[in-house]
């Protein structure tokens, strides 16, 4: 059971009890973060898989290279 199955009514309690425990003044600043956070790992992460298909890619020509020659 992942992540992706919680439907609803489970993010319905989870918000619940996010109110509960931080409070709604709290709340958005929490929200902000985790945001922030989300996007900073989204974009290392799409850095590093450019990484490595730039390092494939040289590899390839390289490769290429010695086999023409």
């Amino acid at each position: 059971m992942g992540l992706a199955q919680i439907g609803i009514p489970g993010l319905i309690l989870i918000i619940f009890l996010a109110l509960i425990i931080f409070g709604p003044r709290r709340l958005p600043e929490i929200g902000k973060a985790a945001g922030q956070t989300l996007r900073e790992f989204k974009s290392t992460t799409n850095d590093l898989i450019s990484d490595d298909d730039d390092k494939i890619d040289k590899k390839d020509k390289n490769n290429n290279k010695a086999l023409d020659d």
